[in-house]
C-alpha cells in the first residue's frame, strides 16, 4: 500500500491594506472626507480666523465681521457664570464652583474610597459651598436663594441631586428586594410610577403644585423642592440600575454567606453591593452624565441656571444677534464636565476590568 505524504495547508496570502473594497466605495469615502474637511474649515474660519474677540469695537464691530462674535462672552461672562448673584460678591460664587470641582476630584481619587473619608470630603465640601453661597457667617453678607444662578446653581443642583438621590436609590433597591410582598410591591409601584413620568412634570409638581398641598411652614424654598424632585427622579432610575447589578451576582454567593452565618448588613455591604456596583458601573456613570445635562430643565420652573443666564446675556438690545456664540460657549462648558465624567467612567471600567480593555 502506497503511503501518501502528509498535506500541509497552503501559506495564507499576504494581508493587503485596503481603504475601500471597490472603486465606488473609494469615491464615496473621498467625497465624505472632502465634505468633512470643508465643514471643518468653515467652522474653524468662523470660530477663530474671522472672529471678533475683543470688546473695543463693541457690537458694531461684531456686526461688521464675517465670523463669530466672542465679544459677547468677554462682555457678559459674569452673567453666564454667576447669574443674578451680587456683583461685589461674585468671588464667593466662583469659589463655591471651585469647591464643587475640588470635592469631585477628591472623590475620584482611590485614596478617599472609604466610607469615612468620602463622607468627610462631601460633608465639609457641601458645608463650605453652602456657607459661601448663602453667607450670613464670618462676616459674609447674606444672599438669598433667589439670587443664585449661572454655573454655580447648575453645579449645586447636580451635586445635591446625586448626593440625595444615590443613598435613596440604595434604599429603594433594597426595599424592592425585600422578601415581604407588601414592601417589595409598594416600592416597585413607587419606582415604576416615578420612572413613567417625565422629569419636567415632576419638577413642575414640586415647584408649583406641591405648595398648595403643604402647610406654609413645610413648603420651603422652591430651589430645595426642585432638588428633591430631581433627586427622586434620579433615585428611581439608579435603584433599577443597582438592582440589575445585584441580579448579575451569582445566587450561590448569598447562599454561601447565609451558610457562614453572616448578618444581612454584612451580606449586603461586603458581598452583594460591591459586586453589584461593579456590574452596574457603566450604567451608573451614564446616569450621572444624564443627570448633569438634565439640570438645564429647571429653567422651566423659573430657576436662573446657566442656560437661563445665557438667555439673559444676549437678551439685551445690543447683543441679541450673538445668541449662537452664547449657546456655543454654554455647550462647551457642558462638554467639559460631561466629557470629564465619561473619561473617568472609562478609567473606572479599566480599573475594575468592566467593558473592553
Amino acid at each position: 500500500m502506497a503511503i501518501s505524504a502528509p498535506s500541509y495547508p497552503e501559506k495564507p496570502p499576504a494581508l493587503e491594506l485596503r481603504f475601500s473594497a471597490t472603486p465606488v466605495q473609494a469615491v464615496v469615502s473621498l467625497c465624505c472626507l472632502a465634505i468633512l474637511v470643508f465643514v471643518a474649515w468653515k467652522l474653524l474660519n468662523w470660530a477663530v480666523f474671522s472672529a471678533v474677540f475683543g470688546t473695543s469695537g463693541g457690537p458694531a464691530a461684531c456686526k461688521a465681521a464675517a465670523g463669530a462674535c466672542w465679544s459677547v462672552i468677554t462682555a457678559r461672562w459674569r452673567i453666564i457664570l454667576f447669574g443674578l448673584y451680587p456683583y461685589d460678591e461674585q468671588w464667593r460664587s466662583a469659589l463655591a464652583c471651585l469647591t464643587v470641582v475640588v470635592i469631585t476630584v477628591l472623590s475620584c481619587m482611590p485614596t478617599f474610597w472609604t466610607g469615612r473619608r468620602i463622607a468627610t470630603v462631601w460633608v465639609v465640601g457641601a458645608t463650605l459651598y453652602y456657607g459661601l453661597m448663602k453667607g450670613g457667617i464670618l462676616g459674609l453678607p447674606r444672599v438669598g436663594e433667589e439670587a443664585w444662578g449661572g454655573l454655580a446653581l447648575t453645579l449645586f443642583i447636580f451635586v445635591a441631586t446625586c448626593l440625595i438621590g444615590f443613598p435613596l436609590a440604595l434604599c429603594l433597591c433594597l426595599l424592592r428586594r425585600s422578601k415581604l410582598p407588601w414592601i417589595s410591591r409598594t416600592t416597585g409601584l413607587i419606582i415604576d410610577t416615578v420612572r413613567s413620568l417625565p422629569l419636567i412634570s415632576i419638577l413642575f409638581t414640586f415647584a408649583v403644585v406641591l405648595p398648595f398641598a403643604l402647610p406654609q411652614w413645610l413648603q420651603g424654598d422652591k430651589l430645595y423642592r426642585v432638588m428633591l424632585g430631581s433627586a427622586l427622579f434620579f433615585s428611581a432610575y439608579q435603584a433599577e440600575i443597582i438592582r440589575g447589578g445585584m441580579q448579575g451576582v451569582p445566587a450561590g454567593q448569598e447562599e454561601a454567606a447565609l451558610a457562614l452565618g453572616l448578618s444581612y448588613r454584612q451580606r449586603i455591604g461586603h458581598i452583594l453591593l460591591p459586586q453589584a456596583m461593579r456590574n452596574a458601573l457603566p450604567a451608573t456613570i451614564n446616569q450621572f452624565v444624564i443627570s448633569f445635562k438634565e439640570t438645564s430643565l429647571v429653567i422651566i420652573v423659573g430657576l436662573f441656571e446657566i442656560l437661563a443666564s445665557g438667555n439673559a446675556a444676549y437678551g439685551t438690545g445690543e447683543w441679541t444677534f450673538a445668541y449662537v456664540e452664547v449657546y456655543a460657549f454654554i455647550a462647551f462648558i457642558y462638554f467639559v464636565f460631561v466629557f470629564s465624567l465619561s473619561r473617568y467612567g472609562a478609567y473606572l471600567e479599566r480599573r475594575t476590568s468592566i467593558g473592553p480593555r
